[in-house]
């Protein structure tokens, strides 16, 4: 997993609440076993017309925020399905921090698991990020971890909270497995002591 610190990049601005996984990305899309690949397909239902174009009033369809490293969206992100996908179509867009109300428990840590920042912040302070970034064409806001803090080129700065494991953990870039094999001295060592039979003295 990258390790992260601080990003600032443009902003995209999905103004809508309760998002959930199958909208992210949907379940025809998760026949695969890699992490990657799932980019082109997220918010698939949203970026197409019925004849199958892309919809020009869909926010990752507007080249304004074409390269944007940041979402910005409504409460209650992430509900449904508990599918890691979701997150693993966030990343490989290109998106690095999600910035909204609330979010769903499961989606919230599968992001932590994967390298996303999903950062909760008051209603109304995600509502302004929002219009500021439908209103300006250079509009960028800055997420960073190391002080917790948002800021953005309007003036705005707040801090965030964030769980001290799941801030180390992102800041490191550590995942489940590299957690793991952090302790691979003391797994070894216990499976070697395991599997001796009482009373065995190697030679």
């Amino acid at each position: 997993m990258e390790a992260y610190s601080r990003v600032t990049g443009k902003v995209a601005p999905l103004d809508r609440g309760d998002v959930d996984t199958d909208q992210i990305i949907p379940a025809v899309h998760l026949k695969r076993v890699e992490r990657s690949g799932y980019g082109e397909f997220l918010f698939e239902r949203w970026r197409s017309l019925p004849n199958g174009e892309r919809d020009p009033d869909f926010v990752l369809n507007d080249p304004r925020f074409r390269g944007a490293t940041i979402l910005a969206t409504g409460r209650n992100f992430g509900c449904g399905s508990s599918r890691e996908h979701a997150a693993w179509a966030l990343q490989d867009y290109g998106f690095r921090v999600v910035i909204a109300p609330s979010f769903a428990d499961i989606f919230r840590n599968n992001c932590y698991q994967n390298g996303i920042l999903p950062v909760v912040l008051p209603e109304n302070i995600v509502r302004g990020i929002v219009e500021n970034a439908q209103a300006a064409v250079d509009y960028e806001v800055t997420a960073d971890l190391e002080q917790c803090t948002v800021s953005d080129s309007e003036g705005l700065r707040v801090e965030f909270a964030i769980d001290a494991f799941r801030r180390e953990c992102l800041l490191h870039g550590w995942d489940t497995i590299q957690l793991t094999l952090k302790q691979e001295d003391l797994i070894a060592a216990y499976e070697q002591a395991r599997d001796t039979p009482p009373g065995y003295t190697q030679r």
